[in-house]
């Protein structure tokens, strides 16, 4: 049997929040390490925030698996991004570290997207320095900007934000590029330029993630990505949080887990011709509205509907 996650709104009616989530930075500040589960649009960011999460990431890969049936290679745009984020935000008061790729563009194109997302709900955005054509830190052939030109982004988007809370993640991929030392070297440089966060890419063993716990721990907070089936091995968020890092972002797995159930899902329902021998792996009508908030908000809707005074 499939258990119900009840997700309570007060927006949905009319009521305040009693209080607004913690900020990112604070947050971050803290122990234990912050698990971001990866999203990509408003129904999993429901089903994150009513899991318990306290922060998502909101995953370029997964957009881009999802709404472009595509692989993860700099086709989804500024604005599709910003798109979503805004109907996430409309949705869940959730954290959301946004995967901004290289900053769509140059120094200026930098300041664009941190305007375009800051505005869209986003509480901080993760920047590489990939040039074009990007691609996932986990594949291969992938192609760095020189040291200046990012830490020159960088700069752009920290004074491009309306708030000091909107945080900055810089990201290097050089370990698979310029190898490890030159990806340390380079995470010291976006430091200086004023990144908040530090993030380096695709390390290769548990001994990677410690000395680059070890090299740049002490400077500024850093992150970690587990990706299942990537480069970098899977590490529980308790590991990691030995190690050093503050926050770990696990970006597409919820697009891997939902992708091999719908699979599933269509086979056997064109195989038997009916969704019968799936009940119970999946909501049914009322369990689902009853996720989404329908009752709530036709409530809502009717509440509206008498005269006024």
């Amino acid at each position: 049997m499939v258990s119900v996650i009840t997700v309570t709104d007060p927006a949905l009616r009319g009521e305040a929040r009693d209080t607004p989530p913690e900020s990112l930075r604070a947050r971050l500040g803290r122990k234990p390490i912050l698990v971001a589960p990866g999203i990509y649009d408003a129904l999993t960011a429901l089903l994150a925030a009513g899991a318990g999460a306290e922060a998502a990431y909101v995953s370029g890969a997964a957009i881009a698996y999802t709404r472009l049936g595509r692989p993860d290679i700099g086709l989804v745009a500024m604005t599709e991004i910003a798109e979503t984020v805004a109907l996430i935000r409309d949705r869940v008061a959730t954290p959301l570290i946004v995967d901004a790729d290289n900053g769509h563009g140059n120094a200026l194109n930098m300041q664009r997207t941190m305007r375009l997302f800051e505005r869209a709900g986003a509480n901080a955005l993760q920047i590489e320095d990939q040039s074009y054509p990007k691609r996932c830190g986990h594949l291969a052939e992938k192609r760095l900007v020189a040291p200046a030109e990012m830490a020159g982004k960088i700069r752009a988007a920290v004074d491009a934000r309306h708030s000091r809370e909107t945080l900055v993640i810089a990201r290097t991929d050089a370990i698979a590029v310029e190898g490890f030392a030159a990806a340390i070297d380079r995470a010291h440089l976006y430091a200086e330029a004023g990144a908040d966060l530090l993030f380096v890419e695709a390390p290769g063993s548990r001994e990677e993630l410690g000395r680059i716990a070890a090299a740049l721990g002490k400077r500024l907070p850093l992150m970690a990505n587990m990706v299942e089936g990537g480069r970098t091995p899977l590490m529980g968020a308790a590991d990691l949080d030995a190690l050093g890092f503050a926050l770990v972002i696990f970006p597409g797995g919820v697009v891997r887990a939902l992708a091999r159930q719908g699979q599933a899902f269509y086979a056997a329902l064109l195989a038997e011709g009916t969704s019968a021998g799936f009940r119970d792996a999946m909501f049914d009508f009322d369990a689902l509205n009853a996720l989404i908030g329908t009752p709530e908000m036709l409530a809502l809707g009717k509440s509206y509907e008498g005269e006024t005074a």
